[in-house]
């Protein structure tokens, strides 16, 4: 029936070994070395990561910074051209009051002459004025 021949069997267990050791040189070893490199790679990455986050909140703040300033900046200027503004605007109201001022006594004088003349005018005919009301006392 079943004959279990030794050097059959003695055959195939050498096969076997040897099969096995090249499929641990060939095979395995590498295999195992890939996996332990994947994983020391997922590590180094997992690290550089964290520092990537120290380093973006390091960039981050310096982008604050650097609005701050700009805004600080932005603010000064605003404040500088809106006084630039006051001033001319002032410098140009002193010039037109001025220039009212001088037109307003200007037109005071010219009231005044008109005044004079006026009073004068009416003093002048202050006696026709006179012996016309006598004249319309008299017919009452």
């Amino acid at each position: 029936m079943l004959d279990i021949s030794p050097m059959l069997l003695g055959i195939t267990l050498i096969v076997f070994l040897v099969l096995i050791a090249v499929l641990n040189s060939m095979l395995y070893k590498p295999l195992f070395a890939f996996m332990e490199k994947r994983d020391a790679d997922i590590k180094n990455d997992l690290n550089h990561v964290g520092s990537n986050d120290a380093e973006i909140d390091t960039l981050n703040a310096e982008a604050e910074q650097i609005v701050n300033e700009a805004k600080l900046e932005a603010a000064a200027l605003r404040e500088k051209v809106i006084s630039d503004a006051k001033d001319v605007a002032q410098s140009k109201l002193d010039v037109k009051r001025a220039e009212l001022a001088s037109e307003y006594s200007a037109f005071e004088a010219a009231l005044e002459k008109e005044r004079e003349a006026v009073k004068s005018s009416l003093l002048s005919q202050v006696p026709l004025f006179k012996e016309a009301v006598k004249a319309k006392y008299s017919q009452i």
